[in-house]
């Protein structure tokens, strides 16, 4: 299933992944995700909806 980005409370963005019945598998802050995207290239290419897989 493709992450999802989800805001808890304002100013609180965040990307999850749900397993398969529905629950929240993982979450991460869209900040330090997006930081972490620039800072290393992946040879994987990944998905629309799928980014914290691979690079785009």
């Amino acid at each position: 299933m493709p992450r999802e980005l989800i805001e808890p409370h304002k100013g609180d963005k965040r990307y999850a992944r749900r397993d398969a019945n529905g629950r929240f598998k993982r979450e991460v802050e869209v900040g330090r995700s997006l930081a972490a995207d620039r800072r290393q290239h992946a040879k994987t290419k990944a998905k629309p909806g799928e980014g914290d897989r691979g690079d785009r």
